[in-house]
């Protein structure tokens, strides 16, 4: 009898409900995906990958974590090495990582992307280096999307940046289907507490919004965001993102607010009681902003960043040294949502959490500003970080259940800077359909695959094009010709 492959048509799928679910309702789904990490300049140009070692192991420091625990020297990871010396590195660090989801992300996206359904190891590494750079010359960015049926991406850009790179898009698309929009992420606004860094990025925010006097007050400075964020807009953006320890809800004026900016722009750094009042007061106004433009707002709460400052120094930030923190966050949650809803200013919005402590708390959030005037208007957001696993997934999906309205969730992002991630939706719908059809198969829900099996289109797509309001390509957009 032979040995059927590791990942297989039924991968995750424990009931003949789940089976149904997934390849009836999930499999042929489009990708939403209204937070990643992809780089614009790089689908602008339709980028062509060197080799596997530039597509698989750049900037994933999900795999760098894993190969350091395995004791593999920094040269391997981020350093000198060569492409294929690094990527044997990883191959003899894959079979270490059983019951890590790296396990069976790698082999999913071998087999999706490259037709591999052996298991990567140091021994097999030669073969599927070869097998899969032959096969790169048609795996192009915009193949890799088109690939993956991807209908929307959201990148993730500061208001710094120039957003030449989605007029590009824009301007000459090509074969692409997927339409693709910044996303709107000022946390840089929000650094005063490092004076050295907060003034370089304020003057290149003057030239990015065209400030012909650049920002001498902090006026100026709103002018100068506000300024990006109608920018933003104009180039389609309708998604703000926020990546914070937790809310900030300090009470701030506008007196106190300008009383930090100008200490640090004189070169004082200011301290962190002074740096939550006015991160505070700028929170507060881009929740205004995001509400008037219709936008939907981000807010990833809870990582534990750049612990390790030897590393840090010497590889900088995003390489891989950030953690699960144990931060409340609740009560400023709560203040902060309910300041903006008092003044019926609260945008649509999605709370992620980083913690699992936090499921429970952040589901029941949500429920407290749900106004009647959409569906869903603040959602639960999905596992995140160190929660999009199997069980990470569950564990929110069941938070979600049990107190608000699964129906209504928009779905799995990726949170990625791979072109090759898109296998974690596959992931996510293999869990969501798994979870509901063990329910369906205990009599816990229906066994009414037409019914639930709706349930399960809505959250694999249509809930988060809908929700969004963003334009898609006729093919994705729902309407009827």
């Amino acid at each position: 009898m032979a040995t059927r492959n590791f990942i297989h048509d039924d991968f995750l799928l424990t009931t003949r409900q789940a089976r149904d679910l997934y390849h009836r309702y999930a499999a042929g789904e489009p990708i939403f995906d209204y937070h990643c990490h992809l780089p614009p300049d790089l689908i602008a140009r339709n980028h062509q990958f060197a080799d596997l070692a530039e597509l698989w192991l750049g900037g994933d420091h999900y795999k760098w974590r894993a190969m350091r625990a395995n004791g593999v020297p920094e040269r391997f990871v981020t350093g000198d090495a060569t492409p294929r010396e690094k990527f044997q590195a990883w191959a003899e660090t894959v079979p270490h990582t059983l019951r890590n989801p790296l396990y069976q992300w790698t082999h999913l996206e071998l087999k999706t992307y490259f037709g591999v359904t052996g298991l990567l190891d140091g021994k097999s590494a030669e073969k599927i280096w070869h097998q899969a750079n032959a096969k790169l010359p048609k795996l192009r960015v915009h193949d890799l999307l088109n690939n993956s049926h991807v209908a929307a991406v959201c990148t993730t850009d500061d208001p710094a940046d120039s957003l030449q790179h989605h007029e590009a898009i824009r301007r000459n698309p090509g074969k692409l289907k997927a339409r693709v929009y910044p996303a709107f992420r000022p946390d840089k606004a929000l650094g005063v507490t490092n004076a050295a860094a907060f003034n370089p990025w304020v003057d290149k925010l003057a030239g990015a919004a065209g400030g012909a006097n650049g920002i001498k007050s902090f006026d100026d400075l709103l002018s100068a965001l506000k300024k990006r964020h109608d920018d933003f807009h104009a180039a389609g953006c309708r998604v703000s993102d926020h990546g914070l320890d937790r809310a900030l809800s300090e009470p701030c004026t506008h007196a106190q607010a300008r009383m930090v900016f100008d200490a640090v722009r004189g070169g004082r750094a200011a301290s962190a009681e002074e740096a939550a009042r006015f991160g505070s007061y700028l929170m507060l106004e881009f929740g205004r902003w995001d509400a008037a433009r219709g936008w939907t707002k981000q807010l990833h709460l809870g990582a534990l960043r750049n612990n390790n400052t030897r590393l840090l120094t010497k590889l900088g930030p995003d390489t891989g040294f950030d953690s699960i923190g144990d931060f409340p966050q609740a009560s400023a949650l709560s203040r902060y949502l309910n300041a903006l809803d008092s003044t019926d200013q609260l945008p649509r919005t999605i709370i992620y959490n980083n913690n699992p402590r936090d499921n429970y708390a952040f589901a029941a959030m949500t429920g407290n500003f749900q106004d009647g005037s959409i569906p869903g208007k603040v959602q639960f957001g999905s596992g995140w970080w160190f929660l999009d696993q199997k069980e990470g997934m569950e564990w929110q999906l069941n938070a979600l259940s049990n107190i608000g309205l699964l129906s209504r969730f928009v779905g799995m992002i990726t949170d990625s800077r791979s072109f090759v991630s898109y296998p974690r939706h596959e992931y996510f719908r293999r869990t969501l359909c798994n979870l509901l059809g063990q329910d369906m198969a205990r009599g816990e829900m229906p066994n009414d695959l037409k019914t639930v099996g709706a349930m399960v289109k809505n959250i694999c797509f249509a809930n988060a094009r809908d929700f969004f309001r963003l334009e898609l390509a006729p093919e994705y957009s729902g309407k009827k010709k």
